[in-house]
């Protein structure tokens, strides 16, 4: 794989651009009311949940900090050709000092980014047991990458738009030996059978009642959100904070470790200024309501051993009988808490789960 040119990257924003997003932060006048009196989570998330986080960002958050702890891992822009263009990537790659590490590709979704396993990484890579199994890690990478890094073999995580990536590896690239999701909804005219099936199917369809005007929007007209919310802060905050309010557990609104994750998270696609072009999946892929047709047709099933953690507060929770439809399916965890980032909000789950099935069905042959 010599066509693919490595170079180690850290992130660095300069002052400057801290102190501008500070006096663009200050320059900003929130609503003081909400829409109509008792507006709740109705309308998107509260007033209270603005102007809280507007706060905290504007007075409590600590840029300079935030950005060393996340180059506390090894960053790298790949160059990969692709046909007639180069494209460069961005990943993380944090190896593990055990000979029997298994080199594990982890994929986010939107509106995700690397950070989204950042409470992860570190035990993955280093277990406090020597009976747990050991992962060399790596972030938003595709098969050629993991090649060209020297990993002949490998297992794959991912969640949202991930886990198409990692579907496509487990159902067609050889070097994929197992995936894991936490992300695989039900199809439309799924009926439940179970007291779990009725509660995730009561909750997925409240998500495509209710709450999928961001995707049309991004399904349609990319352009206009993405130019009307790049250089504005409240407005990034506001499309993609949403999303971390109303894809966790309830019990993690008003949680300050929780705020501090958003904030991270918002700042990261301010500073980079990929906000826009993040939104082309919704514009490029399939529907929501189509997704598990999809993931249900043979070219697509994965052939690998496939492991899914099902989580009650993502968007579309699924369950074992959907699931099975989609692959070979050897695991299954399903729980009542947590939600859409799920290796961000509860990484103690995704540990133990990852640790279980990847340890009983890894094969580097």
């Amino acid at each position: 794989m010599t066509d693919i040119t490595i170079s180690p990257y850290s992130i660095d924003i300069p002052l400057e651009e801290v102190h501008r997003l500070r006096r663009k932060l200050l320059d900003t006048r929130l609503p003081d009311q909400p829409i109509v009196p008792g507006a709740g989570n109705d309308y998107g998330p509260p007033a209270e949940w603005f102007h809280r986080l507007y706060n905290k960002w504007l007075h409590d958050f600590d840029w300079p900090t935030i950005q060393s702890n996340l180059n506390r891992h090894a960053h790298y822009i790949a160059k990969i050709p692709d046909e007639d263009t180069t494209l460069d990537v961005h990943f993380t790659h944090t190896r593990s000092q055990r000979e029997d590490a298994i080199p594990i590709l982890l994929i986010h979704g939107w509106p995700g980014s690397f950070y989204e396993f950042d409470r992860v990484v570190d035990a993955l890579v280093a277990p406090k047991s020597a009976a747990d199994p050991a992962f060399h890690d790596h972030a938003r990478i595709l098969d050629r990458l993991m090649l060209g890094l020297g990993y002949p073999a490998y297992v794959a995580q991912a969640g949202d738009w991930g886990s198409f990536v990692a579907r496509e590896l487990g159902s067609k690239f050889p070097a994929c030996r197992a995936v894991h999701l936490n992300f695989s909804p039900p199809p439309e005219d799924f009926v439940a059978q179970t007291e779990g099936e009725k509660l995730r199917c009561e909750r997925s369809q409240d998500w495509l009642d209710e709450h999928l005007g961001y995707a049309v929007c991004m399904r349609t007209r990319p352009h206009t959100i993405g130019f009307a919310i790049a250089d504005n802060p409240v407005g990034i905050l506001a499309w993609v904070g949403e999303k971390y309010h109303e894809l966790v557990d309830p019990e993690r609104w008003g949680d300050p470790a929780w705020d501090g994750a958003i904030l991270t998270q918002v700042s990261l696609y301010y500073f980079s200024g990929c906000v826009m072009t993040s939104m082309l999946p919704y514009f490029e892929n399939v529907k929501h309501a189509e997704f598990a047709e999809m993931f249900m047709r043979e070219e697509n099933r994965v052939k690998v051993p496939l492991g899914y953690t099902s989580f009650l507060y993502d968007s579309r929770p699924g369950n074992q009988r959907s699931a099975k439809t989609t692959g070979n399916l050897v695991f299954y965890n399903e729980y009542n808490h947590g939600g859409h980032f799920a290796a961000l909000e509860c990484p103690e789950v995704i540990l133990r789960d990852c640790r279980s099935f990847f340890g009983q069905n890894w094969n580097r042959k």
